[in-house]
């Protein structure tokens, strides 16, 4: 496993490309092994009503199996459904989730907290233009002034 992390794709769609391996290694560390599944709906459905007794499919799933081993576990039907609900495109949102999820296996909660660490990273890896339209509710479609790339 090359960086400690294995991405598979069970599902037929083409998925973007994300630094999946950079974003991992910055927010759960180098040594931590991480599994990165994309699965149909019906396999998503199992899961989640197997691990949450919740009988329909979800578009990610977080499991830590260890101290420095997880697996996420991704929808990307689902994930798309969800785009307007989120005002985001499917790479924007699916790298959101993959750093929620990963949140989640570093042990974080749904808070204000992880919302903060959540923009941090998304900002960090999916805003990096100069000038850039944030399409999320917390900007308002308001165009900020970025860093200068170095």
């Amino acid at each position: 496993m090359l960086d400690n992390f294995s991405k598979i794709n069970k599902t037929k769609g083409k998925l973007p490309s994300l630094p999946f391996a950079i974003i991992k290694n910055d927010i759960l560390g180098q040594k931590y092994s991480l599994s990165l599944a994309f699965v149909g709906e019906k396999k998503s459905c199992e899961l989640n009503n197997l691990y949450r007794k919740i009988n329909k499919s979800t578009n990610i799933l977080s499991f830590p199996l260890d101290k420095n081993l997880g697996e996420i576990i991704i929808c990307p039907s689902v994930v798309k459904r969800e785009l307007k609900k989120f005002n985001k495109t499917f790479k924007e949102l699916l790298g959101f989730l993959v750093i929620h999820g990963m949140l989640h296996l570093k042990g974080m909660q749904h808070s204000s907290r992880m919302e903060r660490e959540e923009k941090k990273y998304y900002e960090k890896y999916f805003c990096r233009n100069r000038y850039r339209i944030h399409k999320n509710e917390s900007c308002c479609g308001r165009i900020f002034k970025g860093r200068k790339r170095s």
